[in-house]
């Protein structure tokens, strides 16, 4: 079983239980289909960071967000990133839920998967780029993510004119559009620190379905 297949079972809900041959045929199946339909496309670009306490400028940006704050500590730039897997996908899950729910379902956990190890890929990208000049990234951090407010996800959007380069809007509630998208901040700095944990690792929810460590 691939990374991605892994995590879209993952999403599911299965964590590490079994899961039956039936519906590994279906998240299978879904995957092929998403990968062969979708068009992804990433931006990025690179800014001067400032910051004092808790506080970071970037450029006319202000962001008061003390987990963005720690997990920035000792950047000089961060890169402004948006990944997205296109309109396909939603329109793939909205035409299952029609007809075939059960399958709606394996697609958004498919999605999520695919758009989780493209986004991942894209950074590996920025990082190469990045080791040429000395430099080294942290990990992703996105608008709604710890205290850094879902409503910078405006400022985020219109400093990459992501609506022009790779299609990408959001709705008044701040939503992503297409819906199987991401943006983020990527601190860059001249020291090679520990990987900051993330996700499921600094998580308090033990019990919940969907942790990668679930037993």
């Amino acid at each position: 079983m691939n990374r991605k297949i892994r995590e879209a079972v993952r999403y599911l809900g299965y964590g590490r239980h079994a899961i039956d041959e039936q519906t590994l045929a279906l998240v299978e199946s879904s995957m092929e289909e998403l990968s062969s339909g979708v068009r992804e496309r990433f931006i990025y670009r690179i800014f001067e960071l400032s910051q004092e306490g808790e506080t970071l400028k970037i450029g006319d940006w202000e962001i008061k967000s003390r987990s963005l704050s720690k997990n920035m500590k000792g950047c000089r730039q961060a890169a402004v990133f948006a990944a997205t897997l296109g309109p396909e996908a939603d329109q793939m899950i909205r035409r299952a839920s029609v007809t075939e729910m059960a399958k709606a379902v394996v697609l958004q956990a498919c999605a999520a998967a695919l758009l989780e190890e493209y986004c991942d890929s894209c950074q590996d990208r920025i990082a190469q780029e990045m080791a040429e000049e000395g430099k080294y990234l942290r990990p992703r951090f996105s608008p709604g993510y710890g205290d850094f407010d879902i409503c910078h996800q405006e400022m985020l959007l219109k400093i990459l004119q992501a609506d022009k380069t790779i299609g990408l809007t959001m709705t008044k509630s701040f939503m992503l559009t297409p819906t199987k998208s991401v943006t983020a901040l990527i601190g860059i700095s001249t020291e090679q620190t520990p990987c900051h944990r993330q996700g499921c690792e600094v998580c308090e929810k033990t019990d919940c379905a969907y942790r990668r460590d679930s037993k």
